[in-house]
């Protein structure tokens, strides 16, 4: 385990542990009014593991935790089903992803062509979510999708730094905390290498609104969602966005946003077409 990713374990610990709230594990407040928080001791002895082990392993030492050890700590302090698999992943439970994980610059032939069939918005996703491939009408979505440095081409990049892409998302304060929780869930095997090292740095340099966010550990699975933007030239359209992964390139998601029935939606996209061609 890498050193960086240590330390990421023990301060999500920490921070996990700390948010728990006495009362509902049927635990009396510390002193007169703290009523938030597991003393480790508390968490080691729930998880059957010994305190100093316990202190440890939140200090970030070069200590070997085995996948049972880290169940029963996430059982002990009651992590959600991402949450529990972002620990095993910093723990080494997952595999890690070769030295090129995060490096995928352009989509393979067969899968842009599967993007380009969709009349739908539709594009693909490297593991450092960088944006690989995008359909037509993806583009006609964002028009400045072809435009932007393939530095930059990064959908956490362009969702906290391309002021025009957040006028166009009248939830961005809540898409942009999924995005992040999302993407620390996915990223848990990746952390210390110099590329997705690079990427956090550059962004919370970049935007305090993702620095205060990735210092929050929220941690999500992927879930499919609505998702509305406010395009500048057809208004209000109206999506539910899924997550495929391609059997055959499994280091890539295809996103689609599906009009959802019963909005303006599909006839709006055909219009945008039209203007756009």
């Amino acid at each position: 385990m890498s050193e960086e990713r240590r330390r990421e374990l023990g301060q999500f610990l920490r921070d996990r542990r700390g948010n728990l709230v006495r009362a509902e594990l049927g635990l009396p407040p510390i002193g007169r009014s703290r009523t938030l928080g597991l003393r480790r001791e508390e968490v080691a002895s729930f998880a059957a593991v010994s305190v100093t082990w316990y202190t440890w392993l939140e200090q970030g030492r070069e200590i070997n935790a085995s996948r049972q050890v880290l169940e029963a700590i996430a059982r002990v302090l009651g992590l959600t089903g991402a949450e529990k698999s972002y620990l095993l992943a910093l723990g080494g439970y997952t595999p890690v992803p070769t030295a090129h994980a995060g490096v995928v610059e352009e989509t393979p032939a067969h899968l842009q062509r599967l993007l380009d069939t969709l009349e739908f918005p539709a594009f693909a996703v490297a593991p450092d979510w960088g944006i690989a491939g995008w359909n037509r009408a993806y583009a006609g979505l964002y028009s400045r999708i072809a435009s932007v440095d393939l530095a930059d081409r990064n959908l956490l990049w362009l969702i906290f730094t391309d002021p025009h892409l957040r006028e166009m998302l009248p939830d961005w304060e809540e898409t942009s905390r999924h995005f992040v929780a999302e993407f620390r869930a996915e990223a848990g095997a990746r952390l210390g290498s110099e590329a997705h090292t690079a990427l956090i740095n550059r962004l919370v340099e970049a935007s305090p609104e993702f620095a205060k966010l990735w210092g929050d550990r929220g941690v999500e699975r992927f879930a499919s969602r609505q998702r509305v933007f406010l395009h500048p030239a057809v208004g209000e359209l109206i999506f539910e966005q899924h997550r495929l992964v391609p059997s055959d390139a499994p280091e890539l998601h295809l996103v689609m946003y599906a009009p959802v029935p019963g909005t303006p939606t599909s006839a709006r996209m055909r219009e945008l077409a039209e203007v756009s061609a």
